[in-house]
């Protein structure tokens, strides 16, 4: 509901002008109250999940970031911008996160397991998010003409989306999906507390950025968003080792020799070993994450030249 009042009142605005006082400010122009934008983003995509990591047993969010697993991603996107101080915009974004415990290498002996293990995923993810920017110095600032706005305009943003995932792992020098393996147990009966997971989900992205107006028509921007979701399988990891000799039960074929090899990956003759059943394999009491750092080339359309 609040969205759809939002939208209203955007439209409602739609066809006033008046002179160019907020964020972009030149005598050549009139500024409309609403403003539609196009671009796309080019970056770097990251994720928090069981898997890597940096020393220690593992860390919440940022404390175990590993800057050697980012990965390139893009996108497009399309808003609309009221008065350039509050904007709502569809976007969506490509691109593949991956982690693997073997980064631990170096500092093994800190890991307390987490380097033996020795499990390691990739995944593409593609999103569709829907966002609000909100730019507070342009909604509370006294600006006119004889007062320009600041030159970059930082924004706050927030939103919800709706991203698809597929973990993999490298068997045989290809890749092979995780999630058909139920390497955790999932959805077997013998393991009620291990639920098969979707591989479609919902996230919250959260973030903050800033804008720059080349001309009239050009923006630039950079942005840092941080999306919160609700599962705990970006990696395929999250809960214990389970019984290998249940797979039987379920899989067989190629299937069942893949999940008897993956569920469990420890370096051979392991000092540090929990796959036996029942051992931990992850930490399902924090979900994972990721997050993009994104730079923007925009379109702006509906400043009117005197």
């Amino acid at each position: 509901m609040k969205t759809r009042l939002f939208v209203i009142l955007l439209l409602l605005f739609a066809f006033s002008e008046t002179k160019a006082q907020y964020y972009f400010f030149n005598g050549d122009y009139y500024e409309n109250n609403l403003l539609v934008e196009v671009g796309g983003s080019f970056g770097a995509m990251n994720a928090f999940t069981d898997l890597g990591g940096r020393r220690g047993i593992g860390k919440k969010f940022i404390k175990d970031f590993n800057i050697k697993n980012t990965r390139m991603q893009g996108g497009l996107f399309v808003g609309l911008m009221f008065k350039n101080s509050v904007g709502l915009r569809l976007e969506a974004t490509f691109g593949k996160i991956t982690a693997y415990d073997s980064i631990l290498r170096k500092v093994a002996s800190s890991t307390n397991g987490r380097y033996e293990r020795n499990l390691e995923f990739k995944s593409p993810i593609a999103e569709v998010a829907l966002l609000a920017e909100l730019h507070p110095f342009e909604m509370f600032g006294n600006y006119g003409e004889d007062r320009y706005p600041p030159e970059v305009s930082p924004y706050l943003l927030g939103g919800v989306g709706y991203f698809h995932f597929n973990p993999q792992a490298t068997l045989n020098g290809g890749l092979v999906d995780l999630q058909p393996l139920h390497t955790e147990g999932q959805g077997f009966v013998e393991y009620p507390r291990a639920k098969e997971y979707s591989l479609n989900q919902m996230c919250f992205p959260i973030g903050a950025g800033a804008r720059y107006d080349i001309s009239s028509a050009i923006n630039v921007r950079v942005e840092l968003i941080y999306r919160i979701t609700s599962t705990d399988y970006l990696d395929d990891v999250s809960g214990k080792y389970i019984d290998p000799s249940v797979f039987p039960n379920y899989l067989s074929g190629y299937k069942l020799n893949q999940a008897l090899l993956l569920h469990d990956r420890h370096i051979p003759g392991a000092h540090y070993s929990t796959a036996h059943p029942d051992g931990v394999r992850g930490n399902p009491k924090n979900k994972d994450g990721y997050v993009t750092m994104n730079f923007k080339l925009g379109l702006t359309i509906g400043r009117d030249r005197r």
